[in-house]
């Protein structure tokens, strides 16, 4: 299996490419859309579609910008 890539885009959601689940606190599983060759998800807490980034986070103040430390 690939590994997973996780990336933080610059004020908007998570990024998720490989082959994952995702599941809610009940342990259901959301409908992942296998055309895709990613899954965004929403960490601005904005989008009507969560967990899934519905690109709300451009219409608000939403700013997050975190960067990894530098490799040495």
């Amino acid at each position: 299996m690939p590994p997973v890539n996780i990336r933080c885009r610059e004020n908007g959601p998570f990024v998720v490419e490989g082959e994952v689940t995702l599941a809610d606190h009940g342990g259901n599983c959301f409908v992942i859309d296998t055309s895709k060759r990613a899954l965004a998800l929403c960490r601005c807490g904005m989008s009507k579609n969560k967990p899934f980034c519905d690109g709300e986070h451009r219409g608000g103040d939403f700013q997050a910008a975190e960067l990894a430390p530098p490799k040495s």
